[in-house]
């Protein structure tokens, strides 16, 4: 620049004027060189820009990174927000249905309450009945007892003689695999069969007869029967008076329960 500067300045003088310097070196030769820096400049003002720009960009990311974490805690909040509301709905859904439940459990204990109450009420009633019965049933127990105590023994011997045929009595006892005990009452017999049961020919099924009135009755029996089924075979012997017919169609009837 300096140069450029200093050789204009010359040719603007020489065509002024003609030149009258001397031969010999010139004052113009003699004066420092000026040098405005403008390269120095440039770069200075070419890195400056080039850091004002780094900094605008990181400013502008800075931004938007702030921006986006602004708007992913905005989502984040709303989210727990929308999570919270949901617990909240869950908790009072479990609230009310355990108000109804708690409820519903009082209503439920009020009424056991009342039952609980009224079967005690039911309870003491049946008792105070059966003690009556209880008593009636002993007052009657007592008086059939009196009446027919006089007449047992002789009853009892009587029917033994005129209902058994002892010969033909052995025979069916041996028949039907059958054998005849007491029954523990001066007026009942009790019939013992064997070889019911095809799987257990040991197993035992008896039945007592009362012989204390004049037509059969079965009281007792095991394996237990269906009492229509017994009172049939009751009809049959009461019209024909033959044992044989009690004894056969008994064991028939335990031999279907012992089967089924």
């Amino acid at each position: 620049m300096a140069t450029v500067f200093e050789t204009s300045r010359s040719s603007s003088i020489g065509h002024g004027r003609p030149s009258m310097a001397p031969a010999g070196p010139s004052a113009a030769d003699s004066l420092p060189s000026i040098n405005f820096g403008f390269d120095d400049l440039r770069d200075r003002m070419a890195k400056f820009t080039a850091k004002f720009d780094a900094f605008i960009e990181q400013g502008r990311k800075r931004v938007l990174e702030e921006r986006n974490q602004f708007r992913m805690n905005v989502a984040e909040l709303q989210e727990d927000q929308r999570m919270r509301k949901k617990d909240i709905e869950i908790v009072q859904i479990k609230t009310a249905t355990h108000q109804q439940t708690i409820e519903k459990e009082e209503a439920e204990t009020r009424e056991m309450e009342a039952a609980i109450a009224s079967l005690a009420a039911q309870r003491d009633k049946h008792l105070a009945r059966r003690e009556s019965l209880q008593k009636q049933i002993a007052q009657t127990e007592a008086e059939i007892e009196s009446r027919l105590a006089a007449q047992r023994a002789f009853a009892a011997e009587q029917e033994a003689q005129s209902r058994f045929n002892v010969p033909e009595l052995d025979f069916w006892i041996t028949n039907l695999c059958l054998r005849i005990e007491g029954a523990g009452h001066d007026d009942r017999l009790k019939f013992v069969y064997t070889h019911i049961d095809e799987r257990n020919w040991e197993r035992e099924a008896w039945f007592e007869l009362v012989t204390s009135s004049r037509d059969y009755d079965v009281k007792h029996c095991r394996p237990k029967l269906e009492r229509e089924a017994v009172e049939r075979v009751l009809e049959r012997v009461n019209e024909s008076r033959e044992l044989v017919t009690l004894l056969k169609g008994m064991r028939e009837l335990f031999v279907e329960a012992m089967k089924a």
